[in-house]
């Protein structure tokens, strides 16, 4: 039986989660992740800053997480 490839058209099979440097407003997370995603970095910046809140900062614990140990 072969592998059937169910990747979306135009994605490489060796995508990788990166910090971005270059449009990075903190350290590089959110756009990082809107990158990855391929959704708009301002999005998800939203998400972020209204999910810290409902969470009174769990957020900001798991965006320092991210931004120590990716790249």
């Amino acid at each position: 039986m072969s592998k059937i490839d169910v990747r979306p058209v135009g994605t490489s099979p060796s995508r990788s989660f990166r910090l971005d440097r270059q449009n990075d407003k903190i350290w590089g997370v959110c756009s990082g992740i809107a990158n990855y995603t391929g959704i708009d970095a301002t999005w998800v910046r939203i998400g972020f800053v209204v999910s810290a809140f409902i969470s009174v900062g769990t957020t900001a614990l798991v965006y320092a997480a991210i931004a120590l140990i990716a790249d």
